[in-house]
């Protein structure tokens, strides 16, 4: 029987990926939900993140394309300039148009939500304090689910302001395009802010501690995705350490480490974009009993549930990677769980994206990784060179590659630096999740003429028998 004094089955803190879809499928399941959000109804991805990162990236790659069209086509008009007050309103009207899409489908399954910013007071009880000054309010629940996703990684010594020192946050509002913008990580998001200000006319140089951009990605394909971006007169230094920062008249310097020599870079705005780390200030775990590890992720079991029993966690806030797609799952497995179905979350890889042009898209161990673990590996490749349909798009910087555990013929990875990436490594996905064999793919007839066919050659080039390439 439920307990009377409970004023929901569950209550959901944060709004984001993981949080607003799990709060839609408890609903589908039947029960009372309350959603706290601080700040944003999509979270940090809908409303500052992927979404309108995504919707800058494609105004970026048209911009690319009207050139292309010029240069190669035979269009005859002049190179477009950009409004970026219009730009800005249309990306916002994207963002606007999602969240209130979230907010009917909460309604229409009975979600109710309020904004405020949610604090534990025991296991089954939430502080709200909302906005305004008005008295906070507490409510109950049978179960608690934490969804506060992360937030920007800050640098001692290289604190943004918003003005010559930017995060991500900075950075997708567009507030102008900086003669020189100098970016500090080339993970995915310093990659694809790179990619979107220089497309708009920026200069842009990128510092990277490690040896190679995307660390942990796929060393090959990275490396392709720097020679293109290289073309594209973004520079990128590899190996380096970002010591200080300085306003320097209207701009900033920033001085590195390269070898046993300092060197320094001077531009108009710094983009700090290091990482991110989970939110957990405020969120009162410490009533609960709860610890987060020694990187700051709270630990979770398979279904997502956290040491009190009733209190599960999903999300940015339970360790990497950390990516939306993975949160909502997490959502689903969580709202499951609760309501009693055999739900968990155990995918064998998560597929991973940079939205840069050329893209770079990646699911399942690396070549590397692979080899590492002692696996014999077989790995076929397909270039876009060799693609009809990249021909027609324009579009041949990059590969299709898949690692095969050579003894059983199982596809461990897939890696595809190009167009389309993002949609293409769904076939991947599916492969590596099924454990279907290079020879699956291979036989299996794509559609012509379609990018999805350099899967196919890819697969067949493990095997020496791919037909549009030589086989070596």
């Amino acid at each position: 029987m439920r307990e009377k004094s409970y004023d929901y089955d569950v209550i959901v803190i944060g709004a984001g990926p993981g949080g607003y879809v799990a709060a839609i499928r408890l609903g589908q399941l039947g029960k009372r939900v309350l959603v706290v959000e601080k700040q944003y109804v999509g979270g940090v991805c809908l409303n500052v993140g992927c979404i309108p990162t995504k919707a800058l990236l494609h105004a970026a790659h048209l911009h690319a394309q009207i050139q292309h069209a010029r240069k190669d086509m035979g269009f005859q008009t002049s190179v477009p300039e950009v409004d970026l007050d219009q730009l800005n309103r249309w990306k916002e009207g994207i963002v606007q148009r999602l969240v209130r899409g979230i907010q009917s489908l909460w309604k229409a399954n009975g979600v109710s939500w309020i904004r405020g910013e949610g604090r534990l007071v025991d296991a089954h009880t939430v502080r709200v304090s909302v906005p305004n000054g008005d008295e906070d309010k507490v409510f109950r629940a049978e179960h608690i689910l934490l969804a506060t996703g992360s937030r920007p990684v800050e640098l001692p010594g290289f604190e943004v302001d918003g003005e010559r020192i930017w995060n991500s946050n900075h950075a997708v509002s567009f507030p102008r395009v900086p003669r020189k913008l100098l970016v500090l990580g080339a993970g995915a998001i310093g990659l694809e802010f790179a990619y979107i200000y220089r497309q708009f006319g920026a200069e842009v140089d990128v510092l990277e501690l490690m040896d190679q951009i995307l660390p942990g990605m796929d060393r090959e394909s990275a490396g392709e995705l720097a020679k293109a971006l290289r073309r594209q007169g973004i520079r990128i230094h590899l190996g380096v350490k970002a010591t200080s920062v300085e306003k320097k008249g209207e701009g900033i310097r920033l001085v590195y480490q390269e070898g046993e020599k300092e060197k320094a870079l001077d531009g108009d705005v710094l983009l700090v974009a290091v990482g991110r780390r989970p939110v957990t200030e405020g969120l009162g775990l410490d009533a609960v009993g709860l610890q987060v590890d020694k990187r700051g992720y709270l630990p979770v079991d398979s279904q997502r549930r956290t040491k009190v029993s009733n209190i599960f966690a999903i999300g940015d806030l339970t360790g990497p990677p950390l990516l939306a797609h993975k949160a909502s799952r997490e959502g689903v497995v969580a709202a499951e769980v609760i309501a009693g179905q055999p739900s968990a979350f155990d995918p064998r890889a998560i597929p991973a994206v940079v939205y840069t042009e050329p893209q770079l898209a990646s699911v399942g161990m690396t070549e590397e990784e692979a080899k590492a673990r002692g696996m014999e590996v077989a790995v076929g490749k397909f270039p876009w060179l060799a693609s009809g349909r990249a021909l027609t798009y324009g579009e041949t910087v990059g590969f299709a590659k898949i690692v095969v555990d050579r003894e059983s013929d199982v596809v461990v990875g897939v890696h595809i630096v190009g167009p389309e990436a993002s949609s293409l490594i769904g076939e991947g996905v599916l492969a590596v999740e099924m454990g279907a064999t290079a020879e699956d793919i291979g036989l299996s007839i794509h559609p012509h003429p379609t990018l999805s066919e350099a899967l196919m050659e890819a697969a067949e080039n493990v095997h020496k028998r791919a037909i549009h390439i030589l086989n070596r």
